[in-house]
């Protein structure tokens, strides 16, 4: 196993009550990041947080947060969460292309392109750039990986979901490998991979070559959380 891999741990399962409580936990387990799921019901079914959260959660952690956008219009949102202090912005392939007939219009889910229009992708990536933050992609189960391809040179990472994104405690779906896979062999960014990791799952993206591993509820289900998140970078399960 590869000794560089990140563990990412979205807060999406975390009591919401107790925020302060759970980030000091992922900080003790030895985590290298936090993960924001930001919904707008509109790119998926659930609405969640916006960065006011996020605001209060940077001053509780060091760790680098990444804000997943999972938006409709993500370019509105630019500003307000590099403002409130997200590390990295991760935006979706589904917002700069041609949407597959069965995706389009409200209430129509998962989110899926049949091409890219990356003239709109590049705008915000370098606006991303221009707020001083790193910018991922991410890529729905339904899109094909090789539309990303114009647009790689200019991401620091592309997150490939596993789930089709808005709910956590989904199965993780093995195609997403396969993604993982063609990346790996050209991409030099990060290759994050999100919804449905554990400790199996996770050893099998990394083997793909994934070096960031995103996780939810297997994190908070654990009872010794540093022992999950060492299983999850050494694959010792």
């Amino acid at each position: 196993m590869n000794n560089s891999i990140k563990i990412s741990i979205s807060i999406l399962c975390a009591d919401f009550a107790r925020l302060a409580d759970e980030v000091r936990k992922i900080e003790k387990s030895g985590a290298d990041m936090i993960h924001v799921d930001v919904m707008d019901g509109h790119f998926v079914p659930p609405v969640t947080i916006g960065p006011l959260i996020l605001k209060a959660l940077r001053p509780l952690t060091t760790l680098p947060i990444d804000a997943h956008l999972m938006v409709e219009h993500p370019e509105t949102m630019l500003n307000d969460f590099a403002a409130a202090g997200a590390d990295i912005i991760t935006v979706h392939a589904e917002c700069y292309g041609r949407l597959k007939p069965e995706a389009a219009g409200f209430g129509n889910f998962p989110k899926e392109i049949a091409e890219i229009h990356g003239s709109k992708a590049k705008e915000d990536i370098a606006m991303i750039r221009s707020l001083g933050k790193k910018v991922f992609m991410a890529l729905n189960p339904g899109t094909e990986v090789s539309l990303l391809d114009p647009l790689l040179p200019y991401l620091d990472g592309v997150l490939v979901m596993s789930v089709n994104p808005g709910f956590s405690h989904q199965k993780f779906m093995p195609a997403a490998l396969s993604k993982i896979q063609y990346l790996s062999r050209f991409f030099k960014g990060e290759i994050a991979v999100d919804g449905g990791i554990n400790d199996i799952t996770g050893l099998e993206a990394v083997k793909a070559g994934a070096t960031i591993l995103a996780t939810a509820s297997h994190f908070f289900s654990c009872q010794n959380q540093s022992v999950c998140v060492q299983q999850l970078k050494t694959g010792n399960g």
